[in-house]
């Protein structure tokens, strides 16, 4: 009795190829023919092509593959290929689990301060119809398609909807209107991944200003100080990792007195008596 070939997503030591970040897996074996068993994780969906073209598409579970040749094919194949023509057949495999991609970018605001955007958005295949969707229209390298393909596609739909809001919003009001920003990521995503048979499922956004400086300030802008304030307190928190005396006086706005004799009559010493005046 002949073994027949099985077809899987498995490696021989049973370990899973399609792991977290992996789209698509085009089976790399030539040995698919009639009788082989197509093995299909409750997961996945595989797409059979038979020379180039859509043969059947299968959801979770085990399939022989059964398909009648036509005489003259069936004797061209008999003849070179002793039986059994190579690339005959091809299974992709396609993930209907939840994949997260991950975009990151510029944007400019009102002020033209650059911005970074980081937008996670998760995305699945749903069916079988919209496996065919993936297999047919999507290019792929290699035997994968993963995230990050798909984010060479993705990501300058995701650049665009950031910057159609953050390039009119003021550098202060950005965060306030992240739930804008989100909703209008959402819907170009949808749109586009709708064409390749991708399902959006959820998308977060995040956005902090490229310069640390400039995210310092906001943030002490968020405690409700004035912009004078901000930039005070700003620089007593640098002069303070510097180790200056006169941190607190910056961070009040008042002047950093020296005695003129200091403590134990040393020169230069801080004295906390009358002395004269250094600087604001």
């Amino acid at each position: 009795m002949a073994i027949r070939n099985v077809i899987s997503t498995l490696n021989n030591d049973g370990t899973e190829v399609m792991g977290p970040g992996v789209l698509m897996y085009h089976h790399p074996g030539n040995d698919i023919q009639t009788g082989s068993l197509l093995t299909v994780e409750s997961n996945h969906f595989c797409v059979l092509k038979s020379r180039g073209a859509i043969f059947d598409v299968y959801s979770g579970g085990q399939y022989p593959v059964q398909t009648t040749d036509r005489p003259l094919i069936g004797s061209i194949q008999q003849a070179f290929y002793s039986g059994q023509s190579p690339w005959q057949y091809e299974a992709l495999f396609v993930s209907a689990a939840k994949s997260v991609a991950k975009a990151q970018g510029l944007a400019l605001s009102r002020e033209l301060a650059e911005m970074v955007y980081d937008v996670d958005y998760y995305v699945h295949v749903d069916s079988k119809e919209d496996a065919v969707k993936l297999v047919t229209h999507m290019p792929y390298q290699g035997h994968f398609f993963t995230t990050e393909a798909l984010n060479a596609y993705a990501g300058p739909v995701v650049e665009q909807a950031v910057n159609q809001l953050v390039q009119v919003t003021p550098l202060e009001m950005i965060n306030e209107r992240i739930h804008e920003i989100t909703e209008l990521v959402r819907g170009h995503l949808q749109d586009f991944l709708s064409i390749y048979g991708i399902t959006l499922n959820d998308v977060k956004v995040l956005m902090r200003p490229r310069d640390e400086r400039m995210r310092e300030l906001i943030s002490l802008r968020a405690f409700g100080l004035s912009e004078v304030d901000s930039v005070r307190v700003y620089m007593a928190m640098k002069m303070t990792e510097h180790g200056l005396l006169s941190a607190p006086n910056m961070a009040i706005g008042e002047p950093f007195n020296i005695g003129l004799t200091g403590l134990g009559g040393v020169p230069g010493m801080p004295n906390l008596g009358d002395g004269v005046k250094h600087g604001a």
